[in-house]
């Protein structure tokens, strides 16, 4: 397999005021084509931002990165735009379709960003992709009239549509209920086992273990699960002691009174 993301001393620091946030501190990832990874960790770990820099959605502070052999830490945002809408398929938690648009004009969407793509062709790539994942019966609903399984089903067929070098899915399953999060979970399975390359985001280690490969995050870095696990121990300490001086507390000063 030939190597589709590297991504080396990545860092992203936002700034706000006179205070800097530093989201990623130092991270190398790196992702052969074919793959299936998880990316998972604690609420504020820095793992929906480096999705959003692996997506071109935004630019690192410092660090390198290759997107199937092309380096993109550089590029103007016309560029970005450019090789995003040809190299990558996003799925979203809150799925992100257009209400006014039915199913079919959903999909068809960002082909309409494609140079030499006519409406004949852009209406064959989209009902090829609905079919794929089982929602071609659907074409003139609208979202509305969906379920959040389906939702997330046409959604997906818009991140195929345009056939991306990689599907990147932000918390895929975390507006859905058990039934419909293992059904999309066994349809991402799917499309990795017909070829796909897959980076997903989630918190929740149940859908982790569908991927191939997962990586660990905490404070910003990559860590392995060993030590994951140990600071999520410290940290769990810090909070029980921080919790116990705040009664402490109280009922000191509830003495006083």
């Amino acid at each position: 397999m030939s190597q589709l993301i590297e991504m080396n001393d990545i860092r992203k620091v936002f700034y706000a005021d006179d205070v800097e946030t530093h989201a990623l501190a130092g991270v190398h990832l790196s992702i052969e084509q074919g793959e299936y990874v998880a990316i998972s960790g604690p609420s504020g770990c820095g793992k929906s931002t480096l999705l959003s820099l692996i997506g071109l959605l935004d630019t690192p502070t410092d660090g390198h990165y290759q997107l199937n052999g092309i380096g993109v830490d550089g590029i103007n945002a016309s560029q970005r735009a450019r090789i995003r809408n040809k190299e990558i398929g996003f799925i979203f938690q809150a799925f992100n379709l257009i209400g006014d648009l039915n199913v079919l004009e959903n999909v068809e969407l960002p082909l309409t960003y494609r140079s030499g793509i006519g409406k004949g062709e852009r209406r064959d790539r989209a009902m090829a992709a609905l079919d794929r994942v089982g929602m071609a019966h659907r074409i003139r609903h609208f979202p509305s009239q969906l379920s959040g399984g389906q939702q997330q089903r046409v959604a997906v067929a818009r991140a195929l549509v345009g056939k991306p070098s990689v599907l990147l899915a932000d918390e895929p399953t975390g507006n859905l209920d058990s039934k419909n999060g293992e059904a999309v979970m066994a349809l991402l399975a799917e499309l990795h086992a017909g070829g796909a390359t897959i980076c997903m985001v989630t918190h929740d280690p149940r859908y982790a273990d569908f991927a191939q490969r997962q990586v660990f995050m905490f404070d910003g870095q990559i860590v392995d699960e060993e030590t994951l696990n140990k600071l999520r121990q410290q940290e769990e300490q810090r909070l029980e002691e921080q919790i116990s001086q705040a009664r402490a507390r109280r009922e000191s000063i509830a003495d006083q009174a």
